[in-house]
């Protein structure tokens, strides 16, 4: 047998605290890498490669991580600058900038600090551009701020491995008596279009009532046209009417008179003919304008005479 002595057993317990020791360290040195993020690794103080997904291990005492950058897109606001339009208005603009790194190596040598680099250089880029606008045309013009910013910005941070996608305009804030004065314009604008709109509603109005007036108009001579028409119709059926009944009677003496049938054979019917006739003959005279009427005295002796020639006849053909 053999026996473990005091100072035996305390060398082993030491040795086991230092491989315990040395193996927690090693697996501190594992690293495990997420999909969105990327990291630089210096050996000896020099750049040795770029960790993508996965299990890394880093050699002890050699290799460390210089930086972990993310490879999502990235949004940094930042504060207000003064601006000088050409107009020689100042004003306070501030800027969102949009970017995504697309070489962590050159993201991470390139410049000291991006952030910082990325706002001074939106600063005097914003600067230059407002520079060559007026105050409405800075107004107005956010897009072609926006395009020219963007532009300018993703050229100068290609060698910082930086892909500037987007750049916006957030505020602009001109003076506060250049604001008062754009208020009062504005007031008045919208006055001016509400008297405009007042104007043309009571034009429009006036119009349409006058179509309506019109209209009307144009209805009732219609109206009163057809009526003439209709009563013109009506007089004329009414003499139409008058005139057959006129024609009849004389075609039926007529046909009397063809058939050999004669007045003077009736003297009776002759004589109450012939009383008619001058009755009609008189009244005739009488609806005239002359105020004077002068009736023969040998009406009644003409009515005798062919009353004795009727009874003559009649003699005769017994």
């Amino acid at each position: 047998m053999f026996l473990i002595s005091g100072g035996q057993i305390v060398g082993i317990i030491v040795i086991c605290i230092v491989l315990l020791a040395i193996l927690v360290y090693l697996i501190t040195r594992i690293r495990i890498v997420k999909q969105t993020s990327k990291y630089i690794i210096e050996r000896l103080g020099a750049y040795h490669a770029t960790w993508s997904v996965g299990i890394h291990f880093l050699l002890p005492f050699v290799d460390r991580i210089a930086s972990v950058v993310s490879m999502k897109e990235q949004v940094k606001d930042f504060d207000p600058q003064p601006v000088i339009t050409k107009d020689n208005v100042t004003m306070q603009i501030d800027t969102v900038v949009f970017y995504t790194v697309l070489d962590p190596k050159l993201y991470t040598y390139g410049v000291e600090n991006p952030i910082f680099a990325i706002e001074k250089l939106s600063a005097t880029t914003l600067r230059n551009i407002i520079g060559d606008l007026e105050l409405d045309a800075t107004l107005t013009s956010r897009d072609i701020i926006n395009s020219k910013m963007r532009s300018i910005l993703d050229e100068a941070t290609d060698p910082w491995g930086i892909k500037v996608n987007r750049v916006e305009v957030k505020n602009i804030l001109p003076p506060q008596d250049i604001r008062d004065s754009m208020e009062r314009q504005m007031r008045a604008e919208r006055e001016r279009r509400e008297k405009i709109l007042l104007a043309e509603g009571d034009k429009r109005s006036k119009i349409l009532q006058a179509e309506g007036d019109k209209e009307s108009q144009i209805l009732r001579a219609e109206a009163e046209k057809e009526a003439m028409i209709k009563k013109a119709e009506g007089e004329a059926a009414a003499i139409l009417k008058v005139k057959e009944a006129e024609a009849a009677g004389i075609k039926a003496l007529r046909e009397a008179e063809a058939a050999g049938i004669s007045l003077l054979k009736d003297a009776d019917a002759s004589k109450q003919v012939l009383t008619m006739l001058s009755y009609e003959a008189l009244e005739k005279v009488a609806e005239g304008k002359a105020t004077k009427l002068i009736i023969p005295s040998n009406i009644q002796d003409l009515v005798t005479n062919i009353s004795t020639i009727s009874e003559t006849l009649k003699e005769n053909k017994e």
